[in-house]
Parts: structure tokens; sequence; C-alpha cells
């Protein structure tokens, strides 16, 4: 027994003198490894000179960019611990060293997206008071793939450099795209009596809630909605209406000015009128059949036909109401035509006595109406649609003449 633990005490003394000096050995004399004396050095010092040798050779990765170069540290593996350990005295080695860059794919991506930007769309926006526009900004994009494979081409060749490739990114819309898909596409304009202050106001405080309005494609617009009821709760004062074929005072007088100007600017842009109607008497401010009354039960509603939106703006002052519809132009060209069928003369005045010679109520003609809708191309009719027939009443003047005093003797 005391012999078996002496060998086994042998065994490991020697095996620990053995390993001790493949650690802590030297390399043999007169070694060389890629033109370095290491000969007589202690593998570690051998491995330590090496590397930093090959180190040197080793600078940071850069990779050129249009705001300038950026570095990476990388590393490298090598067989050097082997090739020295099995050296001989005297021999001239060369080292097999490969470059390594352990976070590669992650590091380039993310100089791809620091280098990168997307596009920005032009915008709009739109209000009673018009149009701003907001300028495209133009993208960047990274070519990742060209830029990963280069650098692994770069560092195989023994290349510390590769270039960042990067292009340009347009937006999809421009605002010169915008400008084009919101020009006038047309204006009506009609005109009244600034010194009736009560009217005046009522037309210009129904333009200011239709103003701003945007009608998106296949939308349909209502007067009514958008301008509230003519009461003077909400907004409005005391003029005259017509009402049961005759001019009486009523809120909301001169509303229908606005709706019938409004029309008229609808269809010369080109959209659709989906509801209107005439008033029981002539107007004076438009032809006959061209005018939209509207009133609790009597809307106008007009429709977006196009495949973009169409923008409406409206002012009134110093005597008119005016209206412009915004949008891409179609091409065509577009007018309104009113055709009287009939006119009928009024009846004689009827005189009535008072205290003062004045007219009552004028004498109106009754006409029998129609209107079209013309479509021009290229100064071509294409087509002539009838928009509305009507019928007007006639309208007894009355007269009113002074009572005459009995004479008294």
């Amino acid at each position: 027994m005391k012999k078996i633990s002496i060998l086994i005490a042998l065994f490991l003394m020697g095996s620990a003198l053995f390993l001790g000096g493949w650690t802590f050995g030297k390399v043999p004399k007169g070694v060389r490894v890629d033109g370095v004396e290491v000969g007589g050095l202690s593998y570690v010092a051998a491995e330590r000179t090496l590397r930093d040798k090959i180190s040197s050779s080793y600078p940071p990765f850069v990779v050129h960019t249009a705001e300038g170069d950026e570095f990476f540290e990388t590393d490298f593996r090598d067989d050097l611990a082997d090739l020295l350990r099995r050296a001989k005295r005297g021999e001239e080695l060369c080292a097999k060293v490969e470059r390594v860059w352990v976070s590669l794919e992650e590091d380039l991506k993310d100089l791809c997206a620091r280098h990168s930007c997307a596009a920005e769309d032009a915008a709009l926006s739109f209000s009673a008071r018009g149009f701003s526009y907001a300028r495209e900004r133009e993208g960047r994009s990274c070519d990742y793939e060209k830029l990963l494979s280069d650098a692994v081409a770069a560092m195989r060749e023994g290349k510390s450099e590769a270039t960042l490739v990067t292009a340009p990114v347009r937006a999809e819309v421009t605002e010169k795209d915008l400008r084009a898909r919101t020009r006038a596409l047309a204006t009506y304009t009609t005109y009244f009596d600034s010194g009736n202050s009560a009217r005046a106001h009522n037309i210009a405080l129904a333009a200011s809630r239709l103003s701003g309005t945007i009608l998106m494609p296949g939308e349909e617009l209502s007067f009514n909605e958008i301008v509230g009821k003519r009461t003077r709760e909400n907004g409005f004062e005391e003029a005259n209406v017509i009402s049961g074929g005759e001019f009486v005072p009523g809120v909301g007088g001169g509303v229908c000015q606005a709706s019938t100007t409004l029309m008229n600017a609808a269809l010369l842009a080109g959209l659709r009128v989906t509801e209107s109607r005439p008033h029981s008497l002539t107007v004076g401010y438009v032809p006959p059949s061209r005018d939209a009354m509207v009133s609790d039960v009597s809307d106008l509603r007009i429709k977006d036909p196009y495949d973009v939106p169409v923008y409406l703006l409206g002012l009134a002052g110093g005597g008119k109401v005016q209206f412009t519809f915004y949008g891409l132009p179609d091409g065509k060209r577009y007018e309104i035509e009113s055709k009287v069928l009939l006119v009928a003369d009024p009846p004689e005045e009827k005189i009535v006595e008072g205290e003062e010679d004045k007219l009552l109520r004028a004498p109106r003609q009754g006409v029998a109406s129609e209107s079209y809708l013309l479509v021009y191309r290229d100064g071509v009719l294409l087509s002539r649609t009838l928009l509305r027939r009507d019928t007007y009443a006639v309208v007894q003047g009355i007269r009113q003449v002074k009572r005459e005093e009995p004479c008294l003797s």
C-alpha cells in the first residue's frame, strides 16, 4: 500500500512538472513568427508581443458617411497559442489571424438608422381664413445590405473601411400637388342693399358659418345644418322674408340670398345640387330658376362628385355676398342658363284709403321659367341638362291713397 502511494505521488509531481513546463516554458531558440523574433521568450510574453503587433496592424474600422467618418473597434482571432507551443528551434512561422467584429450587424443597423429619415408629405390646413401650406421634406434611405456586404468583404481582404450608400426618398405629396388640388373652381357674387342693416347682418352671418367648410368626396352639404335655425337665439335679426306670396317681416330675412349665391357657385364649380326649391315670387338678385329658398322645411343640399375634397370660402360685406369653391379642376367649364317661358303681368293696382299716400305692395310679374346646366370642354358643348322648371306667382300691387276728410260748413 505504501509503494502504491509513493507511485501516485511521483506521477502527480511529474504531471505538474510537465504541465508547468508547457505553460510557463519558453519558445525554442531562433523561432520567428511573421518576422518577429520570439525565441527564448516565455509563451505568454511571445503571445503578448505578437498580438500587440497584430493589433497595431488593425486600426478601427471606418465607415465613410456624408456627415463624416464613423469608427468601430474590432477584435481578432489567431492560432498563436498552438503555433508557439508546436514551434521547433529556428522555425519561421506565419500566424493565422482573422479579424472579428462581433456586433457587426447590430452596429451597422444602428448606423443606417441614424443616417436615414422618412420623407414627410406636404400638408395643408384650411379654415374660414383660407389655406396655409407646409412644404414637403425629402427623406433619406440607407442601403444596409450593401454596407454589410462591403464591410465583410473589406475585413476578408484585410481592409479597414467601407462607405455608407444613401439615396434620397421623395415625399409622395408635394406642396405643388396640394396647390394643384386647391385651385379656385368657381366664384359667384350677388349684391344687396348694405343700408338695410338687419338683412345685411343675416347674409353675413350665414356666409361666415359656411366659410371654411370642407366637403369630402361623395359628402353632402346641408345649408340648414351648417347655418342653423333662423332665430334670434341663433344670432339672426328681423328683416323681410317671402311668406304666403308676400314680403313680410321675419327673423332671418336675407338668408335666402346667401343660399342662392352658394347654389350658383356650386353649379359653376361642377358640384351636384341634390336639393333646392324656388321662392314663390321672383327675386331681384338672380335670374328666374336660379334661386334657392331655404326654410325650416326646405333645404339646399350640395354634393361633392369629385375624387378629392372641395373647400368653400364665403364673405359678405360692402353690399355683396360671394362664395368660392376650391378643388381639383376636371377640365370642364360649367355655365347656367335661365330661360323665361312665360310672363304674366299683374292686374291693376288695388287702391285703398289711409292716412297718407304710399305703396303698400309693389306689383310683380308672374313668371314660368327653366334653368339648364351647360357643360363645355375645350369650347365644345358636351351637354345641356335641365336643372329646374319653376312657376313664380303674380303679385297685385296695393297702393294707399290719403283719405279725404269730409268738408264741414
